[in-house]
């Protein structure tokens, strides 16, 4: 079920008022979600940059292991075979941009999104690569398994207050690294900051006193949430202090429990997304609808190769892209065209990436799992690209390139900073304001200038 803070968080069995006033338990001595704001409010000094949250929002489908843009969405089919793939492209909507032809749905509505095809770093390995990507440093702590620095939603956690309207500011679902989804670790900081990690089977953990073995299903869930909200109007919520109220707010506040509530959706549209890790995308966008202002959602890779980690030695990338490939192109065109359709395309912008690309030239080895001889891509940083679409931006266009082999760019060459820069332009965070680090050093939000190719 939902893990506030790590997937072996685990919620028990009988809500009752009095531990009804314990709201948002986390596991870490005791502390519950009320600690957090309070911890928070302490923590925010005098002068500290702040801002109010507004409609804009992020969701971030991000793709752990490194996607490779050769099978994606930079194609290199007149190279030799070692490079290009065993692929074609295929023409799309907006005359210039070819993708693979295991994306259909997305050639029919490239007008609807943009590419960049040009984002560049240094770092090859996973724990510096998505650190990087998350935080603008490569640092990673062994000890805690995640960033050193502050990720990108620990920073909307702090500057915009961690609950806003009812709902947490940032979450993220879905697919983890090690125990964390990307985007949520919150480095020296702390866990004050920390946004929830939620499930499309739930809301954030309400207590310590439900047994999450015991919640077979939403309905379940949503009942419990209905006899603790009942337990708290009768009487119990008038104990509750401001701090109380803002975490009782979100775990048993009619916004978080109806968004989380996918029954309310017309089978169609839950039909149009797919089956899955894709039902985490339509939630997604309930989320950002009910007022999140990033979601991330860790995208699996399958049962050929789990994540997006495509070496020989893991799984055949042929193979794993035949199996993926159709599933990220249902979920990806469903969100877009729902984003549009809805009339949400100046607010939320939708962004499929992860933390690099893959080497240009494949290679043949036998995988660890069968001895089987395996086609793959190893780590590249030097070239990745990036899907953006909505966000009130400029879509059907294609910033940046690389070189005929997909080995660099050549144009227009980005770094995580503008990527980073990119979500938090877009949220209204100020990303040039800093916040001090251990040593009581002023460190910027972000470095790198946001992508004005998509004002």
């Amino acid at each position: 079920m939902l893990d506030l803070l790590t997937n072996a968080h685990r919620l028990c069995d009988g809500i009752t008022r009095r531990n009804a006033l314990r709201v948002g338990t986390l596991g870490l001595g005791g502390l519950t979600m009320a600690d957090y704001f309070r911890l928070q409010s302490h923590a925010a000094g005098a002068g500290e940059y702040r801002a109010t949250p507004s409609k804009k929002s992020v969701i971030l489908l991000w793709q752990n292991g490194g996607p490779s843009h050769l099978e994606t969405y930079d194609m290199k089919p007149d190279a030799v075979r070692e490079i290009r793939g065993p692929f074609s492209p295929i023409r799309t909507s907006v005359p210039g941009i070819d993708l693979c032809e295991l994306l259909p749905l997305h050639a029919r509505i490239a007008d609807k999104f943009t590419l960049i095809r040009s984002c560049s770093h240094n770092y090859a390995g996973h724990n510096d690569g998505i650190p990087v990507m998350m935080s603008g440093y490569p640092d990673w702590s062994e000890a805690k398994t995640e960033s050193v620095h502050p990720e990108i939603g620990a920073v909307v956690s702090r500057v915009f207050g961690q609950c806003a309207n009812g709902m947490p500011v940032a979450c993220g679902m879905g697919a983890t690294h090690y125990n964390y989804v990307p985007t949520t670790a919150t480095g020296y900081w702390g866990n004050m900051y920390r946004p929830p990690t939620v499930s499309e089977k739930g809301l954030p953990n309400a207590s310590a006193t439900v047994d999450a073995r015991r919640l077979d299903d939403r309905r379940t869930l949503l009942g419990q949430i209905d006899r603790l909200r009942s337990d708290l109007d009768a009487g119990a919520m008038n104990s509750f202090n401001a701090f109380n109220r803002q975490a009782f707010a979100i775990i048993g506040g009619d916004r978080a429990r109806t968004a989380f509530d996918l029954s309310r959706e017309d089978p169609r549209t839950r039909a149009r997304y797919g089956e899955g890790w894709a039902q985490q995308v339509l939630l997604a966008r309930r989320l950002v609808e009910a007022g999140v202002n990033l979601v991330t959602v860790g995208v699996p890779g399958g049962k050929e190769i789990y994540n997006w980690d495509d070496h020989a030695v893991n799984g055949d990338l042929p193979t794993a892209m035949r199996e993926r490939l159709p599933g990220l192109d249902q979920a990806v065109t469903a969100l877009i065209e729902d984003v549009y359709q809805r009339g949400l395309d100046e607010d939320v912008l939708v962004i499929v990436t992860g933390e690099f690309g893959r080497t240009p030239r494949g290679n043949e080895q036998k995988g660890n799992r069968d001895g089987r001889l395996n086609w793959g891509r190893d780590h590249w940083p030097h070239a990745m690209s990036i899907l953006v679409s909505g966000g009130g931006k400029r879509m059907g266009q294609v910033i940046g390139a690389t070189n005929s082999k997909g080995e660099h760019p050549v144009q227009r060459e980005l770094t995580p900073q503008n990527f980073r820069s990119m979500i938090f332009h877009h949220l209204g965070i100020d990303y040039t304001q800093s916040f001090l680090d251990p040593a009581g050093r002023p460190i910027h939000i972000s470095y790198g200038q946001h992508i004005p190719e998509l004002a």
